[in-house]
Parts: structure tokens; sequence; C-alpha cells
């Protein structure tokens, strides 16, 4: 049985009462680090022992880099101790899906098809993060180039929610949830192209941003859909978000579709008061098969914010019914396009064969192992093919704009939307296996906001030593400062009262 999280969240007896350092927050942490009671070499290898005691049960990590995490904290302290280009982010260990390539190390997307690349260059993300003196500590499990909603579909086996590690702990990014929550790095940077972010942060109970489209670089990331990815933080608090926005976001060259806007500082207004501030509830949100439990924390947060003085709205979002079939259509054809080019050529699974059909053949067929992979392949490859692109894909981006357009006329009016993050607890490992649709409709929230571009940020709602339960609120385009701030004053509010 894992350690419970009462004992994962432990407080060691001595003189000053101290947390263990892998139970800080990012912000608690970079205090201590500048006022050095605290070393990034000491942070980092508590957090490489909880990763060694929790990982032959949790499996959040398909790499661990130990030996590049303690050469980066040496580096980290002595730029601490000089005072010089020092970040909130400077010696703060932390790990990163393994979508991102980071020069040297492997990178995997969770499939057998690049069960053994070794990346020749860095993600942009990892370079600023490198930049900023943070420290890597790995490569975190995933469902196979982010097609799932659970993490059961890696190649290198399901990761286990640290809360109850018979359940799932949300994909496809679960690896980074489930790493967070148990101290394997005091933030993870993850990836979502229809709630990979969110959904695991909803699962572990942890705090995941799903940003504007084009707000955080693209370059260096395993691509599932290239119109929908979005590359976010996961973290323990609304404020470490705010702080490792302010460090990944903005504009790069190397991404033609990241935006040149100015970044803000996300952490500047975090404090600010919300009251007459107005917050839409789409009822079609909180209808059929959304689960009891999850409905009565909504109510319960809801009262929160009327407490905080905020405007309740109901408000309608009429196309919402049609987002899980245009995310899927247009997510798996992008998908399909985007693994074309796994040919295991120059890089990739390698098979031998006689002859050109069967070296495809057996390449493909072995490195895209898992029916998850073959069933988005297979799927977007039909609704682009001669005869059925009309009919599939094209309705489907006309429907995207459909769902974008109900969102701004909502927004004319509101200033975010409340929803739950996910329409289910965190079911047990293998209970939807067996009916992939079911496990499609686990997208059912979040699906809506990557056509549309828009930031989500999931926070907790639950109670102690309950199941994880996520609340998600959704703001206009570039409107993360404003997320971060309503989620934060929540944050505050919800965690004296319960």
């Amino acid at each position: 049985m894992a350690t419970s999280l009462l004992n994962l969240y432990s407080i060691t007896i001595n003189e000053n009462f101290m947390k263990e350092p892998y139970t800080l927050t990012m912000t608690e942490a970079a205090k201590m680090l500048k006022e050095g009671t605290l070393t990034s070499v000491e942070l980092t290898k508590a957090c490489l022992d909880q990763i060694k005691k929790q990982e032959p049960e949790i499996h959040a990590f398909i790499t661990v880099t130990e030996d590049l995490a303690i050469s980066q904290a040496q580096a980290a302290d002595k730029r601490i101790k000089t005072e010089k280009n020092v970040t909130p982010l400077t010696g703060i260990p932390y790990s990163m899906k393994d979508v991102y390539n980071v020069k040297n190390v492997l990178t995997t997307a969770g499939s057998n098809m690049l069960r053994d690349y070794i990346s020749p260059y860095s993600a942009t993300v990892y370079k600023k993060l490198n930049d900023a003196g943070a420290v890597l500590l790995g490569k975190t499990n995933c469902d196979p180039f982010g097609f799932g909603a659970s993490t059961e579909h890696s190649a290198f086996g399901p990761t286990k929610n640290p809360h109850d590690p018979t359940r799932v702990p949300g994909g496809s990014s679960g690896g980074s949830g489930a790493a967070v929550v148990y101290g394997g790095g005091l933030f993870s940077i993850a990836e979502d192209t229809g709630g990979s972010i969110r959904c695991p942060a909803a699962c572990c109970g942890v705090v995941g941003l799903k940003p504007t489209y084009g707000r955080v670089s693209r370059y260096g990331a395993i691509a599932f859909a290239s119109s929908f990815d979005s590359m976010g933080p996961i973290a323990k608090t609304c404020e470490d978000t705010a702080l490792i926005m302010e460090c990944i976001a903005g504009k790069d060259p190397k991404d033609a579709t990241s935006s040149s806007r100015d970044v803000p500082s996300y952490s500047m207004h975090i404090n600010d008061t919300i009251k007459g501030k107005t917050i839409g509830i789409p009822h079609e949100y909180f209808g059929e098969g959304l689960d009891p439990q999850i409905s009565t924390a909504l109510q319960e947060a809801q009262k929160s914010f009327e407490s905080l003085g905020c405007t309740l709205k109901p408000v309608s979002l009429p196309s919402t019914e049609f987002a899980i079939p245009t995310y899927y259509i247009i997510g798996t054809s992008e998908a399909s396009s985007n693994l074309a080019r796994y040919d295991g050529i120059r890089y990739g699974y390698k098979k031998e064969a006689a002859d050109w059909s069967d070296y495809m053949t057996n390449v493909r067929t072995a490195g895209f192992s898992n029916p998850e992979e073959l069933r988005r392949i297979m799927l977007g490859t039909y609704t682009l093919s001669a005869g059925y692109a009309d009919k599939y894909y094209k309705k489907a981006q006309g429907v995207r704009a459909l769902l974008r357009r109900d969102f701004e006329r909502v927004f004319n009016d509101i200033d975010v939307i409340l929803t739950p993050t996910m329409p289910v607890l965190p079911f047990k490992l293998g209970e939807k296996l067996d009916d992939p649709l079911q496990l499609w409709l686990i997208d059912a929230y979040t699906a809506a906001i990557n056509p549309s571009g828009l930031p989500a940020l999931s926070t907790p709602v639950h109670k102690k030593n309950s199941l994880p339960i996520g609340m998600q609120l959704i703001a206009p385009h570039f409107r993360e400062a404003l997320l971060l701030n309503f989620g934060h004053v929540f944050e505050k509010s919800w965690n004296m009262n319960q």
C-alpha cells in the first residue's frame, strides 16, 4: 500500500517544526533558499528520495535525471549565494511531461515508437526554465502522444493516483499530477490538448493551468494536435503557477504560433479583491452525467465566491453538446497528420523487413502498439480522406467557430465562467479501458476550451480525506492573470473553511 497523504505531508518534529522539504510550495521553498535556511541540493535530494520511495508503486516518472538534477542544484546554490540572476524558480526542483525534448535525455511521449529516442535538442520551455535556474528531476509518464485521460495507455505502464493507488491520476499528464502530489518536484510542466493538464490536476487535487493557445511556445514539444496543444504548469498553488507562467510565457521566434503580446506580471495582482466580479454558471455543464459529489462541491464553491462578493449569473453555451465530436474529429485528424512522420528511418522504432511495404507495416504496427494510438490514427486518417473531409473535418471546423463565438458572447457580460473540471471522480484502474467512448467522454467539460483557444484553470474543491475534485475557471483570451487572481483568492478562502 502506498504511503498515505497524511504521511506524505508529514511534519518533521524538530525545534522549528519545519516541513519536509518536498512538501513545500515553490514560494515557501524560494523564501528559504533566499534566506539560506535550505539549499537547492538539500531540497533536490529530498525530492529524489521521495521519487525512490514512491515510484515502485505510483510510477509517475519514465526517466529520472538524478545526475543532471544534482549538477543543476549545485549551480543554483552558487547562483543564490552570489545573488546574481536569481529568479523565483532558481533552485526549485521540477519535472516535465515526457513530450518535451531535453537534449541528451530520453524522450518517449509514452509510446513504443520513441522508446529509445534520445533528443538532440531542447524545447524552448526547458531552456527558459534552465536559464531561470530551475532543477530538472526527470520526465513524467503520460498516455502516448497525449492520447488519453487516465495515463493507462502508456507503453511504460500506468501511473497510479497517490491519494488512492487503485485509481487513475487522470491524463494524459497523469505522471505530472502524481509527481507534484507526492513530492517528486514542487511543480511540473505538462501539456493540454483537450484537458491533459486540467484532468490530472483535478484527479490529483492540485492546480493546473491551460494557457491561451500561443501564450507558451510549443517548440520542442512533441505534437498531438497542433492547433489545440497548449503548454502549461501543474503546481501546488495558484501563486506558484503565476510565478512559473512569468518564466515560460512569451514570444518564441522558433514557434510561429506563439503570441507576441507582452507577458504581464501574473503574480502582481494575484491578491486583488474579486468583489463585484461576475461569474457565469453554464447550465450545460451541470446536467446529466455529473457525479453528485462533484455537483455538491461545486455548489459549495459557488457559495464561497458569493461570500467573497461575486455575483453568479446563469449563462448558456448552446454549442457545448458538439464539443466532444468537434474536438475528436479535428484532434484525430491533426494527430494522424503529425504521426505520419514516424517511419523509423531517421529516428523512432526500427524493424527489419524484406521490402519497403513490409518495413513500414512492421515499424508502425510495432511502434504504435496501443489500441488508443491505432484508434486515433485510423479515425483521423478516415476523416481527412477523399469524400469524407468535407463531411466531417470541414464541418467540425465550422462548429469550432460556433464554440468560440459562444464564449465570446458570454464574456460580454461576465468576467469568468465556472464549471466542474471532470464529470466523475477518479475512477478505478482498468474500469473504463474496455469502453473507449466512456474514456473519451471524460473530456466533456474540458474539450471545448482547446478548440476555442481559451485559458482555463483547474483548482481543488474537495474536502479533507475525500477523493480529489476540481473546479474549472475559464477566462477570455490572454486573461490568465484574472484566472489566477480568482483561483488564489478562492484558494485562501476555501482552505480556511475546510
